[in-house]
């Protein structure tokens, strides 16, 4: 083992994995900041002010004091978030040590903390922190390169990229696998997610998977773990998707700022080529027309915050003129959540605008709609769904 038994200014996972269980001199890893003075170590033999000899510690043994100290202090500590393997080296190492003199355990808490206050920069996690640091900044072909090294090393859980995929994609993915497999996927799934993905299954395949899940309570937990690699290494070989979005919800997005007339046209003959993915664009598709379905009371400010005032007149007088109509809904829906004083004000511009053609009017509209979805995106504000109504 290195004779250094400097504390390094690293996290805990550091301490466990650090060649031989000990550390790099520190000299090795940082320079002391000018003025600064040289961190003490605990040399193999030193003798502290009373006579006695310190201990020389590796880092393993450090990283046990430091958590045998901070446990007996009441601290709540997260170990379980540390990789199996490296609980192991902790939970051995803490099994092995007796007793650690005062002066043992003041150099080794002064030694970590003052290389802490000299560290300007930590990486943290491997492979596995660098994928949650990097998510949804790389290109799909890099992002599964480092998937692929991360599971090959241990330091993932395959379960969280499987948890992460979309219910259609786990369904495909499951269609060759047999019922037993696919229960204890389900087994593994939020609850909410499970219900999704049984819901998406034909009707037999779902009661064949739904009785399996009685066979998984005695399953091996290796074998549940080997499942999820096979499954996860399977979702990263497939070939990235040209386009982000699925097919349905492309479409939705396109007619959602389509004129209200071609979008019922288009609508009316996906209806009569292909039902199923005509229900799926409708249920892609926000407009104007959803507002008072969709967007949640509290939001209503929010929204209209980032639309012009003109665009709100125009769009509100443009419903007025098609009463009983979900438009004109979604018009009361806004009024009745904004402040008093502002729909009083809005209820007489709308008077005095008067007629509204139709192209100014679905401009306006879409204004409305527009603020709503860019909100969407960036995560402000959800819509109300299907199941929220039920």
């Amino acid at each position: 083992m290195p004779d250094d038994p400097l504390m390094p200014a690293l996290p805990m996972a550091d301490l466990l994995t650090a060649p031989d269980g000990g550390l790099p001199p520190l000299g090795d890893m940082a320079v002391p900041a000018p003025g600064r003075r040289a961190i003490p170590s605990v040399p193999p033999h030193a003798t502290s002010p009373n006579g006695r000899t310190i201990r020389r510690l590796n880092g393993r043994q450090k990283a046990a004091v430091l958590v045998q100290l901070l446990l007996s202090d009441g601290t709540e500590l997260k170990l379980a978030n540390l990789p199996e393997a490296m609980q192991n080296a902790l939970s051995e190492e803490m099994c092995t040590m007796r007793l650690v003199d005062r002066d043992t355990l003041v150099a080794v808490v002064t030694e970590f903390v003052e290389t802490l206050e000299q560290v300007g920069l930590s990486f943290h996690g491997g492979v596995g922190g660098a994928l949650k640091a990097l998510d949804g900044r790389l290109s799909p072909t890099a992002a599964t390169r480092l998937r692929q090294i991360a599971r090959a090393r241990g330091v993932v859980d395959p379960w969280e990229r499987l948890a992460d995929a979309d219910c259609e994609t786990l369904v495909t993915l499951l269609e060759r696998e047999s019922a037993e497999v696919a229960a204890v996927v389900v087994s593994k799934l939020a609850v909410k997610k499970a219900a999704e993905l049984l819901g998406l299954m034909p009707g037999e395949r779902a009661r064949r998977v739904a009785h399996a899940v009685a066979r998984t309570q005695a399953i091996n937990p290796r074998l549940v773990a080997r499942i999820g690699n096979a499954l996860a290494t399977q979702l990263d070989e497939r070939p990235p998707p040209a386009f982000a979005a699925p097919p349905a919800r492309r479409v939705g997005d396109i007619l959602t700022n389509a004129p209200t007339r071609m979008r019922e046209d288009l609508l009316s003959g996906l209806d009569r080529d292909d039902r199923a993915f005509a229900d799926g664009v409708r249920k892609a598709i926000f407009t104007f027309a959803n507002i008072h379905e969709r967007l949640k009371p509290r939001d209503v400010g929010k929204v209209l915050r980032d639309v012009a005032q003109t665009d709100l007149i125009t769009a509100f007088a443009y419903a007025g003129l098609q009463p009983d109509t979900d438009a004109a809904r979604s018009v009361a829906f806004l009024l009745d959540n904004m402040s008093q004083r502002m729909a009083a004000t809005l209820r007489d511009e709308v008077d005095i605008r008067g007629k509204v053609r139709s192209r100014d009017g679905e401009e306006a509209m879409t204004a409305v709609v527009t603020s709503v979805r860019n909100l969407m995106e960036l995560g402000e504000i959800e819509l109300r769904s299907d199941e929220d109504e039920g």
